[in-house]
Order: structure tokens, then C-alpha cells, then sequence
């Protein structure tokens, strides 16, 4: 009987342990090559454990999806269009709040994500604690420890990643992001539009996608652009109308009003789940 196969996706800034994590996962069955087109390093390992044969792809370390650079074009892209059967965003425990950005902008993929708390005995050492299981609860994702250089945690969160990619259950809105109310407003009647005029046409989540018109985003606009044909003018008409409301109330460009409620979300996250002893 042939083995099941998944997909795993490693995310993760960089320097959050990443690649350590990948090296435990992989030992020296990897292939490591370049991504199409691009220069950047492309690192994937395929293991059978479990009774799976899991394919392990070690995203580019990136510390947003924002495609600003060929890493954070690339990690998204992946994610987007490859549609990895779970991905695991690598988090340094003794810097959570940086690393939630990214956390939270995959969270908002609505794909099948596990954070992984790694470096969790840098953190401990610093006097830093964070509640795990507060955190699952209010972003409704899977929570691990590990220490990925010590391979400490590295089989628990295999079996979890394993687990919630054979689940049935849906990814939940539960905590996602919510902007504020002009901006969710604009949000919702863009989604409308994608859903009148390119319905199933567009493979993206259509929350996700109106976000990032609203964002000016070039790469979401072109994509829209090659599968709506000349549906897309009604489209990118509908978006600068919501962009040029939003810059006429806040005097502010969309996206740095967006990046702002999400640092905003993020510190909320933070003050919930994240103490610092004091030093003595």
C-alpha cells in the first residue's frame, strides 16, 4: 500500500531558527536548489515517518508577505499557489511580537497553520514566558515549544502538523485581523465586487484579496487582472474608489493604515499571552 503524502511548509523570519528546524526534519535526505526564475535558494527534504511521506519545503526567511522582496514574493506565492497541505510558521519565542507579524499575515491566508514557539530556552533564559495555550485559543491555531538546535519538540510538532492536515475542519475566522469599521467597510463591498464579477474565477480567499486591492497590491492586481479578462477594469475601478475614500478620511495611504491595525492586533495578542520576569 503506498504511504500518504503531505506538503509542509516552513515559514519564518530569519534567524528564528528555521533551518535548524528543517536540518532535524530533513537529516541529509534534502535537495536544495534555486527557486524558478530567481537566484534565491530553494531547500526541500522528503522523510517517511508516521506512515506519511512528507515533503518538508523550507520557505525563504522573510519577516512579512508584503512583496516588497523576491523572498516575500516567493514564500507567498508558495503558499498561495501551491497550496501546502499545512504550514508551520517558525516563531522566536524571545521576540514574539515581531514574529507575529508574519504569523498573523499567514493566519489571514486562512490556510491550515501551526506556530511553532521555537528558541524556547533563549526566551526562558531572558525571564520571558509566553502562554501557549492562551495563545491557541485566541488565534485558534495549533501552539508548540520546541528548541529546533537541540531538536527539542521536533516530533511533536511533526504529529501535529500531521494531524491538523488530515482534519476535516475548516480554517475559522476566529480572531482574525478586523480593521476598523471604515476600513472593514470598504473591505466588504470590495468583496462583493470580486464575487459579482469574477465568482469562482479567482482561486484567492476573496476577504484576503480585497485587502490587498485596497493595499495596492501590484502582484494581486496583475493575477486578478490575468483571470478576469475584462471583468478586471469593474474590479480595479471599485478598489481606487475604496482607496481614494480611505486616503480622503484618514489622510494616510491604505496600507500604512492596515500595517497599523495589524501591529495594533498583534500588541493586543501580546499583552495577553507575553510576561518578562523582572530581574533581580
Amino acid at each position: 500500500m503506498s504511504q500518504k503524502s503531505l506538503t509542509i511548509a516552513l515559514s519564518g523570519n530569519p534567524n528564528a531558527g528555521k533551518t535548524s528546524i528543517f536540518n532535524h526534519l530533513t537529516g541529509t535526505r534534502q535537495k536544495v536548489g534555486n527557486w524558478p526564475g530567481v537566484t534565491v535558494e530553494k531547500k526541500e527534504g522528503t522523510i517517511r515517518k508516521y506512515g506519511y511521506e512528507l515533503r518538508i519545503i523550507d520557505l525563504p526567511g522573510t519577516y512579512s508577505l508584503t512583496p516588497f522582496s523576491i523572498e516575500e514574493i516567493i514564500a507567498r506565492d508558495f503558499i498561495l499557489e501551491e497550496s501546502p497541505d499545512v504550514v508551520v510558521v517558525i516563531i522566536d519565542s524571545s521576540n514574539l511580537e515581531r514574529s507575529l507579524y508574519l504569523a498573523t499575515q499567514i493566519r489571514e491566508l486562512d490556510c491550515k497553520v501551526v506556530f511553532c514557539l521555537n528558541m524556547a530556552d533563549v526566551a526562558r533564559s531572558r525571564g520571558i514566558k509566553i502562554d501557549a495555550s492562551k495563545l491557541s485559543e485566541l488565534l485558534d491555531v495549533p501552539v508548540l515549544f520546541t528548541v529546533g538546535n537541540k531538536n527539542d519538540g521536533i516530533d511533536a510538532l511533526l504529529k501535529t502538523a500531521i494531524e491538523l492536515a488530515e482534519s476535516d475542519s475548516l480554517t475559522t475566522h476566529k480572531r482574525r485581523v478586523r480593521y476598523r469599521a471604515d476600513i472593514e467597510k470598504a473591505i466588504k463591498e470590495l468583496e462583493s465586487v470580486l464575487a459579482t464579477e469574477l465568482g469562482s474565477a479567482l482561486s484567492y480567499n476573496t476577504r484576503w484579496a480585497a485587502i490587498k486591492l485596497i493595499e495596492d497590491d501590484t502582484i494581486v492586481k496583475k493575477r486578478i487582472e490575468q483571470v478576469a479578462g475584462s471583468k478586471g477594469k469593474r474590479v480595479f475601478e471599485a478598489a481606487q474608489s475604496q482607496r481614494d475614500t480611505l486616503m480622503g478620511l484618514f489622510d494616510e495611504e491604505p496600507e500604512i493604515l492596515t500595517t497599523d491595525e495589524r501591529y495594533g492586533f498583534i500588541a493586543g495578542i501580546v499583552k495577553e499571552v507575553h510576561t518578562t520576569a523582572v530581574q533581580q
